[in-house]
């Protein structure tokens, strides 16, 4: 995987994060979701550096092969402001102090963050298979409780860790064949790790407290995305289902939005590789 490209842990403060980054030209850095690493991005990555793109995937904090402080009861140690903290560093000691940014599932919550934080730094952001989580909150239906009802376990106190890490290969669940099999022994590995698991949960408690304290805040204070947003979500998943065109739901955060969906699961970097590397390379050669 990631012929060419570089790897490396960074030392950011609380946190070391692995990071892999090649390629030469404007600068892209790709967030991973739950419950993937960096791999995830075996196949886009290189796309996009064919593009002329310099592109950096890292593992999230407390994902993969990065680490992150102890937890604790306000969960602020793995919140997306934590974690976004990390990416800038990161970015910065690459040389990359702008740039553009592009998230899928728990890592758009990051991306998010990243503008509303730091939007000096951000030219551009794509969102892939997410809305703001107060978003998701305040649209609470049964149909959303039935189908995500992981997010309310995972942020239970200690059950959560008990079940996963007692058989993770019957928890997780990931094929093969569609991975990629570097990225699914990478996938496996980590999800093996206790360590990894925990941290992982606390992305979620952290997501139903402190995240979503601070995106309604921002909603309060009216803030707005400073960049060109691009919405991409897969059309065999159920974002579109639950919440109609998810446009018009960033339409309320940002006054230039784009996107469309993609024929394929939830995972599109490993499932549509191609298409969502040409959606990407469009919009932030645009």
């Amino acid at each position: 995987m990631f012929d060419g490209f570089h790897s490396e842990i960074m030392d950011v403060g609380d946190a070391s994060i692995f990071v892999r980054y090649g390629g030469n030209g404007p600068p892209v850095l790709l967030l991973h979701g739950h419950p993937r690493t960096s791999a995830t991005w075996h196949w886009v990555a290189p796309l996009l550096v064919e593009r002329g793109f310099s592109v950096v995937c890292p593992d999230l904090r407390g994902y993969g092969r990065s680490r992150g402080p102890a937890p604790t009861s306000d969960h602020a140690g793995y919140s997306k402001r934590a974690v976004a903290g990390d990416m800038l560093a990161v970015m910065k000691a690459l040389g990359q102090p702008r740039f553009a940014v592009a998230g899928h599932d728990r890592g758009s919550y990051v991306a998010l963050r990243l503008v509303l934080d730091h939007g000096h730094a951000v030219r551009r952001a794509a969102f892939l298979d997410g809305i703001p989580i107060s978003e998701h909150l305040s649209r609470i239906t049964a149909q959303f409780a039935t189908r995500w009802w992981h997010w309310f376990f995972y942020a239970q106190p200690d059950i959560p860790e008990r079940v996963i890490t007692a058989d993770p290969d019957a928890w997780y669940h990931g094929d093969l064949r569609s991975m990629g099999a570097d990225n699914y022994r990478e996938w496996r590995e980590a999800t093996r790790n206790p360590q990894v698991v925990r941290a992982m949960l606390e992305d979620y408690r952290a997501g139903l407290t402190l995240d979503r304290h601070h995106e309604e805040a921002d909603r309060t204070a009216g803030a707005q995305l400073s960049c060109p947003v691009l919405a991409l979500w897969s059309l065999r998943d159920d974002l579109e289902d639950l919440y109609g065109d998810p446009r018009e739901i960033w339409r309320h955060w940002a006054s230039d939005v784009r996107g469309r969906g993609i024929d394929c699961g939830h995972h599109m970097a490993e499932e549509a590789p191609h298409a969502l590397a040409s959606a990407l390379a469009d919009f932030f050669t645009d």
